[in-house]
This record gives C-alpha cells, structure tokens and sequence, in this order.
C-alpha cells in the first residue's frame, strides 16, 4: 500500500471517490430490496431500546430482569389495546373529517385570497395570488382523492401487516432478553481496540437521542392539543398529535405549526394567525427554555448535515430512516473523529 501514499492527493481522492459513490448505490438498492426486512429489524430495536428503559427502572426497584420485560411487556401491550379501542377511532374520526372539510377550506381561502387580490390591484401592486391559489387548490384536490382512499383501505392495510407488526414484537422481545449477546456478535467482527468504544459511542448517541427528544416530543404534542382545544380549533387532537409526531424530527415542529395553521386559515384566517403566534411562541419556548437540559450536548452536527442526514434517512428508509438518521450521523461523527485522534490529526 506504499504506492498509494506517493500519489498525489487529487488522484488519490478520485480513485476513492466512485468506490464511496457505488459502495452506497449498492447500499441503497440492498435496503429497498430488503426495506421490509429492515424496517421489521429497525422498528424491532427501537421498541427494544425504548422498553429497555422501563426494565432497567424495574430492576433497580428489585425485580429480576427476566420479571420485569414480562412486566413492561404486558403493560406495553395492554396500552396499546386500551389506544387501540379509545384513541384511534377518534382519530380516524377526524382525519375522515378533515377530508371532508378540507374542499370547504378551499372555496373560503379562495374568497379571501380574491379579497386580497382585488385590494392589492386597487393599490396597483404587482401581486397575482389568484393563479398561485388556483395551482394549490389543483394540487391539494389531486390529492384529496388518493388520501381518502387511503383512510378508507388504512384497516385493509392494517391487516395486511398484521403479521409484520406480530414479528416486530417478537424480535423486539428477545432483543430484550438476549440483546446482549447478539450485539457481543456483531461487535466481534470489529476489531478489539475498537469495538468497546465504538459501542459505547452507538448506545450514547441513541440514548441521547431519544430520550431527549422523546420526551420533547410528548411535551409538545400535549401542550398543542391543550392549546388547540382552548383556541376551539377544528381537529385539533388530530393536530395537536401531528405536531407531536413531528417534534421527533429536528425542525419537524415548527414545519407542521405552519402547514397546519396554513391550512386551518384557508377556512378561519384569524384562526389560523392565532394558531400560527401561539404555536410557534410554545415552539420557541419548549426549544429555548426546556431542550438543552433535556439534550444536553449532543451531537455537534452542522444543522447542514442534519438535514442532509434526514434527506439520506428518508431516502433509505423512510419514516424509520428519519427516526434513526440523527443518531447514525452523530455517530458517524463520533467514529470520525475517533479515527482522526488515533491518526494524530486532532479532535475534530
């Protein structure tokens, strides 16, 4: 490998260059041919992990390990019964009634954007909102129809997953009793010097992770279902929840504050101006006031390669590959910068 030292940089770097480039377009075929497989593992490990939290909770109460999974299992189960039966159908509820009232939105925001359109052509401004609302109701229209029918199929899709959902579990559970031993596997394959660091690095970095922004992501959800009970906004535990899904992705928040409230004002303006200062003012506060204690330092990343990160995520493997790509990229900083301080070529 000497040779290789006495190239020059460029010709070193365009040599490795394609190799990166066909090494994850290999990648990236593997897992959209195996993305079932992966999410099953994927969501498996995440539930594993989430759960595991409880478990440790119950053993330093006194219950042996194998007690308290049976334990959080159960109960784990039992909620998501009791969610099943109570929460869901309310949800379906409004999300049927949201298609239903969203053409209605649509007709009342055109009327305001005509209104608006007629003052600012009084005032001779060169504004044209009329086609830019005609290519938006277009679109939101087309797409009405196929998401009805996916509300209305969502039970038939259900079922067909039914047995990816029984996997799930079941693979999640004897990650619970013997996760340990299947990750001292596949660390064995890195060598020694490594393999307790790196797995020290993967655990911190998804420990951080989620139970910051999990808890965020609780927080945030129930407070914006409060306020949109008090604001009597229509579905408003239907989005208040989405905004709580969202919180799980980085800059998610504010994103769906604003879909939401775009949408809402289609119907309500004032409404919509209301839901937009409030949520935001709650968004800003949780974020400045409550994050950094529950974050801590975390990854350090760039919010360049954040999005890049989540881009790459959702690319790979969708809703999960966003969930997972914050902590792989802190990660990969984290094995980076590992390396770099091994090679002597500093800490960052």
């Amino acid at each position: 490998m000497k040779w290789i030292n006495n190239l020059p940089q460029w010709l070193v770097w365009g040599l490795i260059l394609p190799i990166i480039v066909l090494n994850g377009w290999a990648i990236l075929l593997v897992t959209d041919y195996f993305r079932q497989l992966f999410a099953i593992f994927v969501g498996a490990n995440l539930l594993a992990f989430i759960l595991n939290y409880a478990v440790r909770w119950l053993q330093r109460h006194g219950l042996s390990r194998a007690r308290a999974i049976l334990v959080v299992f159960l109960l784990a189960l039992s909620l998501f019964f009791i969610l099943t039966v109570t929460l869901i159908p309310v949800l379906m509820d409004q999300v049927n009634g949201l298609f239903q009232k969203l053409p209605v939105w649509l007709v009342s925001g055109n009327d305001q954007f005509q209104s608006l359109q007629s003052w600012a052509l009084a005032r001779r401004l060169p504004v044209d909102l009329l086609d830019f609302v005609a290519r938006l109701q277009e679109t939101l229209l087309t797409q009405l129809q196929p998401l009805s029918s996916g509300v209305v199929g969502l039970g038939i899709g259900l079922a067909g997953s039914a047995l990816d959902f029984v996997i799930t579990i079941a693979l999640a559970f004897y990650l619970l009793v013997h996760g340990e031993r299947l990750w001292d596997g596949v660390f064995q394959w890195v060598p020694s010097h490594s393999s307790s660091e790196l797995r020290r690095s993967l655990q911190q970095n998804f420990h951080n992770y989620f139970s910051g922004q999990a808890t965020l992501a609780m927080l945030m959800g129930v407070t914006m279902i409060v306020v949109f009970v008090v604001l009597q906004v229509p579905f408003g535990l239907l989005f208040g929840l989405a905004v709580g899904i969202m919180t799980l992705i980085p800059l998610g928040a504010p994103l769906s504050i604003g879909l939401i409230s775009f949408l809402v004002g289609l119907g309500s303006f004032w409404l919509g101006v209301k839901m937009l200062v409030v949520g935001l003012f709650v968004n800003q506060t949780i974020e400045n006031a409550i994050a950094p204690r529950l974050l801590g330092r975390f990854t350090g990343l760039n919010p360049a390669w954040v999005i890049i990160a989540l881009l790459i995520g959702a690319r790979v493997g969708g809703v999960l590959g966003l969930l997972m790509a914050i902590p792989m990229a802190g990660f990969t900083k984290s094995v980076v910068e590992t390396l770099r301080a091994k090679d002597g070529t500093g800490d960052r």
